[in-house]
């Protein structure tokens, strides 16, 4: 059924990845895959969806590659970028817009939020210390710098955030700190910085929280524990020749804005940068200022607090434009017992399971893994275990069999539907049930749930096949056979459609049998249509014949 009555817009808001090396299954089964899963659900239910990101330019993670590898972090941020826009064709990621933070509309937009938050008094100038590496005569921005996290006591936690506990650092927090630069021991030294008044917001942030209804445990009481333990200013310019210009003097021009502020700026510079690609200057304010719009932002655990206390205290303070609707930050996708991570190359990057892996089949493994709830541990045999064992023999194999049978058995004609029986008519409304079911388990961001009960469906079709036995009845009642076909192909249109948004390809492999798919809804195919001979939808993998170099 579909929602075209009730429409509303969506913004699909999804984690702009730092363009400083190539992305991994974490990345992926994280937050690119569930933002799409999500937004071809919504555009199929009749809503305007927005989905918009970008790759992350000004990081210091592409400085500090840049810098190790000799080479300006301009041609750090060519190569990835090209790289992303790949995998996301690759992998039919359903973008309206993937654009990057080295624009010139993200730099205004950029500058709009800050003038107007420092005109409204939420952003002032401070002096403060800073690390300050002597052997290399310059300031250290926070991920040039390790230590020792003191929450947790990992020894190799960042300036910025601690990869191990997920806490959100400065560098001063580090116990014996280490310049990434030299490897000695930075000291602290006066300079001057602009600050984002966070404590300006303790209290709205509180009673926006404690009105959210229906958001995952783990990242309210994540958001909830930050406000309780007192929001503290933090600085958003650093000492960088690498980003977006601060728009007031004052400071020295060896200052930039720093990436933590303009990043989280991308999901409001992108709707705008949409708007004026389509010509029309002011759409952006469907998703950004009407009241019945809904955002729901995209994102891994460690980013919870730039999302759900940052960002919303910048709108909050900017005024007029829509909070997060939801943030369903998904857990860790871990590899043989460690967090996936691109600067330390622990998991397969995107662009390597591409070359192991068709594209619909890695969707599908993925998706039965995300992280929604607590950590996944993936690994390639259990990839290739839910490839083989669901996807292909499960899904694969009933739609091969059935149109296998109808091609060879009913003339090579989908058969009529106008002698269905009570039991035919209740798989139809048994495999109806499972879609709305499964509809409104992908609204409430529930993606591993929904992909069950589209499989269940399949699981259904397969035991009224088990049970009519066609193959027996094509031989004494022939119609009575036909009619069972032509049930199960109707009912296996139903899978189709909730299975669209995970496996966009054999999804249109299918559109000669049963049209696009274009609504939430099973359609009956056209009864009589000629079919062409089948064709397996998925590839079974040998994993001993894999490539692997883990």
């Amino acid at each position: 059924m579909t929602n075209k009555d009730k429409a509303s817009p969506v913004l699909v808001a999804v984690a702009w990845p730092y363009a400083s090396g190539s992305r991994h299954l974490g990345h992926l089964a994280g937050a690119y895959l569930p933002a799409d899963v999500f937004a071809r659900f919504q555009r199929l239910s009749g809503h305007e969806v927005l989905m918009v990101s970008g790759s992350d330019v000004h990081g210091t993670p592409i400085t500090v590659r840049a810098d190790s590898e000799g080479i300006t972090p301009g041609e750090i941020v060519d190569r990835y970028h090209k790289e992303f826009l790949e995998n996301w064709q690759k992998l039919a990621i359903s973008w309206d817009l993937y654009t990057s933070t080295g624009t010139e509309n993200h730099s205004e937009v950029t500058h709009d939020v800050f003038m107007k938050l420092f005109e409204k008094g939420h952003i002032d100038k401070r002096s403060s210390e800073q690390f300050f590496d002597e052997d290399a005569g310059r300031f250290l921005p926070d991920r040039y710098i390790e230590g020792v996290c003191p929450h947790c006591e990992y020894s190799e936690a960042r300036g910025d955030q601690c990869e191990n506990c997920g806490r959100t650092l400065d560098p001063e927090e580090l116990i014996k700190p280490v310049s990434k630069i030299s490897g000695s021991e930075p000291t602290l030294r006066q300079t001057e910085h602009f600050y984002l008044r966070l404590s300006d917001f303790q209290t709205p942030l509180s009673e926006w929280l404690s009105s959210r209804k229906g958001w995952r445990n783990h990242v309210l009481n994540f958001s909830k524990g930050w406000i309780e333990e007192g929001l503290h200013d933090r600085a958003i310019t650093r000492d960088l020749d690498w980003g977006v210009s601060v728009p007031i003097d004052g400071i020295g021009e060896d200052k930039k804005i720093y990436v933590w502020f303009e990043a989280v700026i991308g999901y409001l510079s992108a709707a705008k940068e949409w708007a004026k690609s389509q010509g029309l200057e002011d759409d952006w304010k469907k998703w950004w200022c009407e009241p019945n719009s809904r955002s729901v932002y995209f994102i891994g655990k460690d980013n919870i607090p730039f999302h759900t206390i940052i960002w919303p205290a910048m709108l909050i303070g900017y005024g007029e434009l829509n909070l997060p609707s939801d943030v369903p930050a998904n857990q860790y996708v871990t590899f043989k017992g460690g967090k996936a991570s691109a600067s330390r190359g622990v998991g397969l990057t995107i662009s390597q399971s591409l070359e192991i892996f068709e594209a619909d089949s890695l969707r599908y493994a993925l998706a039965a893994s995300f992280p929604e709830q607590s950590d996944t541990e993936l690994t390639v045999e259990e990839i290739c275990r839910r490839i083989n064992e669901e996807l292909v023999a499960t899904w694969g194999n009933l739609v091969n069999r059935v149109l296998s049978m109808i091609y060879n058995s009913c003339d090579e004609q989908i058969p009529s539907d106008e002698q269905r029986t009570e039991e035919d008519l209740a798989l139809l409304s048994a495999i109806d049930q499972m879609l709305d079911r499964a509809g409104q388990e992908i609204d409430r961001v529930e993606l591993r749930a929904a992909l069950q009960t589209g499989m269940s469906g399949a699981a259904e079709i397969n035991a009224y096949l088990n049970s009519l036995e066609p193959w027996k009845l094509s031989k004494t009642d022939p119609e009575r056979a036909a009619t069972v076909l032509g049930t199960a192909l109707s009912a296996i249109g139903g899978v189709r459609v909730c299975l669209s948004p995970y496996l966009p390809f054999s999804t249109e492999l299918l559109d000669e049998v049963f049209g696009p798919v274009d609504a939430w809804q099973r359609k009956e195919p056209q009864h009589g249509k000629k079919l062409e001979k089948p064709k397996p939808l998925f590839k079974k993998v040998d994993i001993d014949l894999l490539d692997l170099d883990e």
